[in-house]
């Protein structure tokens, strides 16, 4: 089960909400050093080192909607809702 999990709606173009899911995943590379790969719509992503080193998760992308699940470990759940709240604040970039 997933330390975090959000979703939210959409109304664009699936093909535009894949391109702005994949610009918040270039930006946590750059920022954090994930590492990520696209799944067919699901962008797959895990931290190997880094300040986020362990972390692993999702954002999967729907004609209607885009998720986020993310598997915090244990160091960083004491800041469950820091990221939570930078992960809501990317995701109405998004929608």
């Amino acid at each position: 089960m997933a330390t975090i999990d959000i979703s939210r709606g959409h109304t664009l173009p699936l093909d535009d909400a894949k391109k702005r899911a994949e610009d918040i995943a270039r930006s946590m590379e750059t920022k954090l050093g994930i590492q990520w790969k696209w799944d067919g719509n699901t962008i797959l992503f895990e931290a190997p080192s880094g300040a986020a080193k362990g972390t692993k998760g999702e954002l999967k992308v729907t004609d209607k909607e885009v998720r986020v699940a993310i598997d915090l470990p244990f160091m960083l759940r004491v800041m469950k809702g820091t990221i939570e709240d930078k992960v809501k604040e990317k995701l109405d970039q998004l929608t």
